[in-house]
């Protein structure tokens, strides 16, 4: 935690991170890319402060949150029943073993050495505690009131928990539709006797108005969220035999190598999961987005954060599957990978910056490292110039540092396109535009948007900077030559989709609807 706390102060803050702080500094039921918790996350911890080590405070606690919560649930269960591979059955080994997972959880590298706040961080709390309620509601918590609490009914308000923080995580991100896939997995794998449809039914009713808010900010904004999300992220999607490998290292990354061969050499496990409905919980909650992230590894790349919402259910399974010599061999490995992280980060750290000249993220590295150097050139044109960057992360990381907005000029890219909603080039017909590039421009990308254009360079620490002093800025042509392919390619919806309101739209087109897909 220390050493979280030192990184989430020395690291600069960034692109997607500063992306979402400039959500929390206009909050708003929602935002391009994504739903809006993390925006609304972040515009509370602006109240304290805009310090990094501050804006990150929610994933530097977080894991050890959701560690402590695991130990506090399980430590009471663990030691009724045995593991899979030979572990006793008194309650001091379950409080161990309990333990042992808690702490596995921590130790994950990724746990250890992520400080980054992104709209993942409030989709892994949300989900954490969605599925910590869906396992109470099954019994899970208690060894022997489980049938009691089904019989009589008191497992409705854990119910009832389960689809409000199930709510609040489809809020977060939209991947929190496979935790309630699994919550639907879970009653078509239970026995006929044990399928608590009811119980199922109040969950869903709890999180429909949170999903009705998203519906409707998509309804009023170009379906946003939508349109990103399954049709314009995915122009590098397609068959490939690199995806699996990829993914198939992200789960021995993200997970536990010892704990899942364990868990393979012996399957006697599986067994159980017919009479034991709260290990039956936690394994389709650990298991199934895993499984459906493979099949989706076969055409498309799996991002590292993606499974992380999951990754807790899987120890808290092993916690009551696995033996305590198993758990502490897993702990310990564990704990070694992540102290070579550690040792890296801080070996890399005390190096100077010019080290690593060679790398070909070397300019990205000068940019947030030194990113002081980088404003103090720009400032000689911040009277005569609008400031705009060539892309989202340059003008976002930009716009965080020098305290006012960078807007981005230019087609960009299919991501961190809330700069639609953000800018209105409207009024900046007839004005300056100063762009900060990080690779050298090409005059057809600008000559024909201005009156006159001038193109500068800089260095900083070895790194070549460019700026484009563009004067008169002729809006008629980028209209018509950006903006319009814009409109083109980022929100042609589908026809099924109902159409509501698209400012992005009818700002620039006099009113015009988006093109149908």
């Amino acid at each position: 935690l220390a050493f979280k706390l030192w990184l989430s102060a020395v690291f600069p803050v960034t692109g997607d991170e500063a992306y979402f702080i400039y959500w929390g500094v206009a909050p708003a039921l929602g935002y391009y890319d994504h739903p809006p918790m993390v925006g609304w996350l972040l515009a509370l911890l602006l109240k304290l402060s805009d310090a990094p080590w501050v804006l990150r405070l929610p994933i530097t606690l977080l894991p050890a949150a959701m560690a402590l919560a695991l130990y506090a649930v399980l430590r009471g269960r663990g030691g009724a029943h045995a593991g899979s591979d030979g572990a006793d059955t008194d309650a001091k080994d379950g409080d161990d073993r309990a333990a042992l997972a808690a702490i596995g959880l921590l130790l994950v590298p990724v746990h250890v050495w992520n400080v980054f706040i992104t709209t993942d961080t409030p989709l892994v709390l949300w989900s954490f505690l969605a599925g910590l309620a869906f396992w109470r509601a099954h019994g899970g918590g208690s060894d022997s009131g489980g049938a009691a609490r089904r019989a009589d009914g008191q497992g409705s308000g854990w119910f009832v928990a389960a689809g409000v923080f199930l709510g609040l995580a489809c809020l977060s991100k939209y991947f929190a539709a496979l935790l309630g896939i699994a919550f639907l997995a879970v009653m078509l794998a239970s026995p006929r006797g044990e399928r608590r449809w009811r119980g199922f039914l109040i969950t869903c009713a709890a999180a429909i108005p949170f999903v009705a808010v998203n519906l409707y900010w998509n309804w009023e904004h170009c379906w946003a969220n939508l349109m990103f999300n399954l049709y314009n992220r995915h122009g590098d999607a397609g068959w490939s035999w690199r995806t699996p490998v990829l993914y198939a290292a992200t789960v021995l990354y993200t997970l536990s190598p010892v704990a899942l061969a364990a868990l393979a050499k012996d399957r006697g496990w599986l067994a159980r999961l017919r009479f034991d409905a709260p290990l039956r919980v936690l394994v389709m909650l650990g298991g199934l987005p895993f499984l459906l992230f493979a099949v989706l590894s076969s055409f498309k790349q799996v991002g590292l954060h993606w499974v992380l919402s999951f990754v807790p259910f899987f120890f808290a399974a092993c916690a009551l599957l696995l033996s305590r010599p198993t758990l502490k061999a897993s702990t310990i490995f564990l704990g070694a990978v992540s102290a070579i992280h550690v040792a890296a980060i801080l070996i890399a750290s005390s190096q100077p910056l010019e080290r690593w000249q060679a790398s070909r993220i070397y300019d990205g590295a000068v940019f947030h490292f030194r990113i002081d150097d980088i404003l103090a050139a720009l400032k000689p044109h911040e009277d005569e110039f609008e400031l705009a960057a060539d892309g989202y992360s340059a003008a976002v990381t930009t716009s965080y540092y020098r305290g006012r907005y960078v807007f981005v000029f230019g087609e960009a890219s299919s991501h961190a396109r809330h700069d639609d909603i953000a800018t209105d080039f409207r009024k900046y017909a007839g004005r300056n535009i100063a762009v900060l590039r990080k690779s050298p421009p090409r005059d057809e990308d600008y000559r024909p948007y201005f009156d006159s254009v001038e193109y500068r360079s800089f260095d900083v620490a070895g790194a070549t900077f460019h700026i484009v002093l563009g004067r008169g800025f002729n809006y008629a042509a980028y209209r018509e030559r950006v903006l319009a392919k814009v409109k083109d390619r980022y929100y042609r919806m589908p026809g099924y989709l109902p159409r509501g309101h698209c400012d992005f739209c009818e700002r620039y087109f006099e009113g015009a609807s988006c093109p149908v897909r």
